[in-house]
């Protein structure tokens, strides 16, 4: 097809001239094998990760400094980062750990019941949920709620440009924005556990009642029967370990969002799933640790 053009001057047409003499065609891009693109994830990969491993080196230079220098806490923001993860995902995890309860409770109780050991169900529940699913499941609802919400935050302070008027003014960003996120849900992700602990046996207590018709006063003289404290103490040791996890990887993605939205919905995404994937390698890392320990 050819297409004529007109009202155009002579200098127009000596430049249109020169133009195409000179202008090379565009190759068609070139397929990517699969062994290339492994190996561009590879290394993307590799790259994260060692900007990760510079990101703790930078945050626990922050924390040495804080520790020698108590007056640079940031007392006020932690406790607001405290209500912010802790006492407003109250409900949430009362709902998640009292559901998580009962079907432990209704499925353990099909099985037990048929070998007349029902009273057993007490033991599955109270002894599972204190050691390893009240605080995984708490600490996977806190990194979907709270460690997305760090990301977001930081991400869009640093699209509007606030954490390098933060730099300019001689303000240590990790001092300012991501040591009180940690400090915050180190403190509360321990005490969510525990009360999601409680919930969760609570609805255990509830679907063996209506399952297997246990009493709530046998079921309880049953918990303090077979739950050890060291039970609800293993557990919660997990507790700052996953929330320096999920607050760490949080406000790590945050700082690596570009300038623009679409990086915020992206890098939000990468957090949600770098955090749970962290806490369940660590759960399964301490249940190996824990029972070669006889604990």
């Amino acid at each position: 097809t050819e297409i004529e053009v007109v009202g155009y001057t002579e200098n127009q047409r000596e430049m249109y001239r020169l133009l195409k003499k000179n202008m090379q065609e565009m190759e068609p891009p070139r397929k990517k094998s699969t062994f290339e693109d492994l190996g561009k994830n590879t290394f993307e990969v590799y790259q994260d990760i060692k900007s990760f491993i510079t990101f703790i080196g930078h945050l626990f230079y922050a924390m040495y400094n804080t520790f020698i220098h108590p007056k640079d806490i940031r007392f006020k923001e932690t406790v607001y980062h405290i209500h912010q993860s802790g006492f407003n995902a109250l409900i949430i995890i009362a709902m998640t750990s009292f559901l998580v309860g009962m079907v432990i409770s209704y499925q353990g109780s099909v099985q037990l019941a048929k070998f007349g050991a029902d009273i057993f169900i007490v033991d599955t529940v109270a002894i599972s949920i204190t050691r390893e699913l009240g605080p995984m499941i708490t600490a996977i609802v806190i990194a979907g709620r709270s460690g997305s919400a760090y990301t977001a935050e930081i991400g869009a302070m640093k699209i509007t440009e606030e954490i390098a008027a933060m730099r300019t003014m001689g303000f240590d960003p990790y001092t300012f924005l991501v040591l009180p996120r940690v400090f915050a849900l180190m403190i509360a992700l321990p005490l969510l556990i525990f009360f999601a602990d409680i919930i969760g046996i609570l609805g255990g207590m509830v679907a063996s009642n209506m399952q297997l018709g246990i009493s709530p006063t046998l079921f309880i003289e049953r918990v303090y029967e077979v739950l050890e404290v060291k039970h609800y103490l293993l557990g919660m040791m997990k507790g700052p370990v996953f929330a320096f996890l999920i607050a760490s990887v949080g406000c790590f993605r945050g700082f690596q969002v570009s300038y623009n939205t679409e990086s915020v919905g992206l890098h939000t995404t990468a957090s949600v799933v770098n955090s749970i994937f962290l806490v369940i390698a660590f759960d399964a890392l301490f249940s190996v640790i824990f029972t070669e320990l006889g604990l």
